[in-house]
């Protein structure tokens, strides 16, 4: 069993045939689905999702595209929406400045407050970062009152990036970016990562593995990405579908696992 630990099951390309997207996942292997929200209006909409499903779970957080949108989500706002059952993580948030959709300062003041939330709550941080790797480090490591722990999404950071999240404690997820023949190194870093901090996602709709580029990128697709992961790192493909399901339940410790 694999789970697609960042998904958008609410975005177009997906929202359409959400029934038919669980069942072809459902179909390759995929036993759970992290579905991700990005800005406030969406929580309910993911939320929902998640209610009608056993193996869906929720996020509540503001993307950094949206921080400018999103002055008054703070940290109680975000503590708030944590306390539905089917709400496992915060976020994603964090910092982007490859685009700069929204400005640095309100950015980082957004991601101030997830983390705050994540350290109050104890539940996991979901992060993206691009462009923005020294901000990003000094965020996740000021001091603050609880345990922060969470997760390096889409990770395409430097390798030195990848080793200062693991000694906070963070996973690192790999995307289907990994299989792109231009990723070389994404794929030396991700061939030595520790197995214990591992994870696996497809982002979806967005950016499709090898050997399905081109199309609307689906949760079943985490099983391309997983495969071409098993192979630059020299192991079976069972056992690192079982090892990355096992790291995304040790890490989101408020899901229940569907098969037991």
């Amino acid at each position: 069993m694999l789970i697609d630990s960042h998904c958008h099951l609410n975005y177009p390309g997906l929202a359409e045939d959400v029934p038919g997207v669980l069942a072809r996942a459902r179909e390759a292997g995929i036993g759970g689905f992290l579905g991700i929200s990005t800005r406030r209006n969406e929580w309910e909409a993911v939320i929902a999702q998640a209610d009608a499903e056993p193996d869906i779970w929720a996020t509540v957080g503001i993307h950094p595209h949206e921080a400018d949108l999103h002055p008054d989500t703070d940290t109680a706002t975000l503590i708030d929406a944590t306390t539905h059952a089917r709400v496992i993580g915060i976020g994603e948030t964090g910092l982007d400045y490859f685009y700069d959709k929204s400005d640095r300062d309100r950015q980082k003041a957004s991601f101030a407050a997830h983390i705050a939330a994540a350290r109050a709550t104890g539940l996991p941080l979901i992060v993206h970062t691009r462009d923005a790797e020294a901000d990003t480090l000094a965020l996740l490591q000021a001091p603050g009152e609880g345990v922060l722990r969470g997760v390096i999404h889409c990770f395409t950071a430097s390798q030195a990036f990848a080793v200062e999240a693991l000694a906070l404690g963070f996973y690192i997820s790999i995307s289907g970016i990994v299989t792109f023949k231009n990723a070389r190194d994404l794929q030396a870093t991700a061939a030595i990562l520790p197995a214990d901090r591992l994870l696996v996602e497809t982002d979806a709709p967005f950016l499709s593995p090898v050997p399905m580029r081109g199309k609307p990128c689906e949760p079943a697709f985490v099983a391309h990405t997983a495969r071409f992961l098993a192979g630059i790192r020299g192991e079976n493909f069972d056992d690192l579908a079982s090892t990355t399901t096992r790291n995304f339940f040790d890490l989101f410790g408020k899901a229940h696992n569907p098969c037991g």
